[in-house]
């Protein structure tokens, strides 16, 4: 096959493998486009019509699954206080996530309950039996695995259920951001805030009728709303993991720029990325410096990432010994596999930031850089991330 038939044929699939807003209900999908004014490149107006259509089919079969099931799913008491996985994104959180999971006390949401949170009672056995398929094997912005039943960030359920989310901004990279308050739950209004921690209760009371153990929950925006979950779990247990933030910042910026493409409803032209992860940055480490205050030392546990990784065994068991989450020995084997079975893996490498950025890093970024160790760096250097 010639180079050029294959670059064809990905381009192709790239344009025709599912869009996360094909999850959406129908009045969280015709929220997004009146926000965002409608305002769909011509090249994607195929895939908006798609996500209208499938939309409302979501709105049917949520109606289908609540005449099935009734109220019991989401009326259904979560009796084990979850385990928040927190930190800036690019920090670690879906290593630490999969590292958690593995203990069979442990329940998580995976990518198809996420993606699909109206109605995955009801749909999840036949969608994964048939449509296996679609899910793309590896992740674009990284090497980790993909697939519907890998662990997932329950922040994209909250999209697909029609509230505020910092993410909507990934269908429509060049407009103006519509959920601005959307990582602070608590400056919502108070009906938003209230709806907010209905709909965040539900899944997670739908969650636990599907499967009653303790969830473990990943979503670096979490990192910013501690006070708000606090509020629906007051015995929660918080993980909050850091990284190196001149890695962090090449990777989160690639990030960004990899949604953008494969989810967004434009061409994006990345105007603004960089401020965009500048400042985000500081939103989520002042509230969780704020809020952790909050915590008990026995509902809170804070890590570097490359201490985990290099020592994953003896860090993990200090995880379960401080959030008192039961004996490590029965988690300790399935942990040890996995690590048996990522000795290949290989992070991403990436250039340093420029020298512009990198005074911009340190002048921003300092306090926290000098506050969790991380030597300052003056000069471009290669970067694994």
């Amino acid at each position: 096959m010639s180079s050029s038939s294959s670059s064809r044929e990905q381009k192709a699939s790239k344009e025709w493998m599912p869009r996360m807003w094909q999850g959406c209900i129908f009045h969280s999908w015709m929220r997004m486009l009146a926000k965002n004014h409608f305002l769909i490149h011509p090249s994607k107006l195929y895939i908006g019509c798609n996500i209208t259509a499938i939309s409302t089919l979501h709105l049917g079969l949520r109606l289908l699954q609540k005449g099935l099931y009734g109220t019991i799913p989401e009326k259904t008491v979560v009796k084990h206080a979850p385990v928040f996985i927190i930190g800036h994104w690019r920090t670690g959180t879906t290593l630490l996530h999969e590292l958690m999971i593995l203990d069979p006390r442990h329940n998580y949401p995976n990518t198809y309950q996420c993606l699909e949170p109206n109605h995955f009672l009801l749909t999840e056995k036949f969608f994964k039996t048939y449509f296996n398929f679609l899910l793309p094997s590896r992740r674009p912005m990284d090497n980790m695995e993909a697939g519907w039943d890998k662990p997932q960030e329950d922040e994209f359920a909250l999209c697909m259920m029609g509230q505020p989310s910092p993410y909507l901004d990934i269908a429509f990279p060049n407009n103006n951001p519509i959920d601005k308050d959307a990582f602070e739950i608590d400056s919502l209004p108070s009906h938003k805030k209230e709806s907010w921690k209905q709909d965040f209760k539900r899944f997670l009371s739908e969650l636990t009728f599907n499967d009653s153990r303790r969830l473990v929950l990943k979503s670096p925006t979490h990192t910013a709303r501690i006070r708000t979950l606090l509020e629906l779990f007051p015995d929660a247990r918080f993980i909050h993991i850091v990284r190196d933030p001149y890695v962090v910042f090449p990777s989160t910026v690639n990030l960004w720029k990899s949604l953008y493409d494969t989810h967004g409803m434009q061409t994006p032209n990345y105007l603004g990325i960089e401020e965009k992860v500048l400042s985000e940055f500081q939103v989520l480490y002042n509230c969780v410096d704020r809020d952790k205050s909050l915590l008990k030392p026995s509902r809170f546990f804070e890590v570097r990432y490359e201490d985990l990784i290099k020592d994953t065994l003896p860090i993990m068991e200090n995880i379960y010994q401080q959030l008192e989450l039961g004996d490590f020995s029965l988690a300790s084997p399935n942990i040890q596999r996995y690590l048996d079975n990522r000795k290949d893996y290989k992070t991403n490498s990436y250039k340093s930031p420029e020298p512009r950025l990198l005074a911009m890093i340190n002048e921003r970024w300092g306090d926290v850089i000098d506050r969790y160790g991380y030597p300052r760096r003056e000069s471009a250097a290669s970067l694994l991330v």
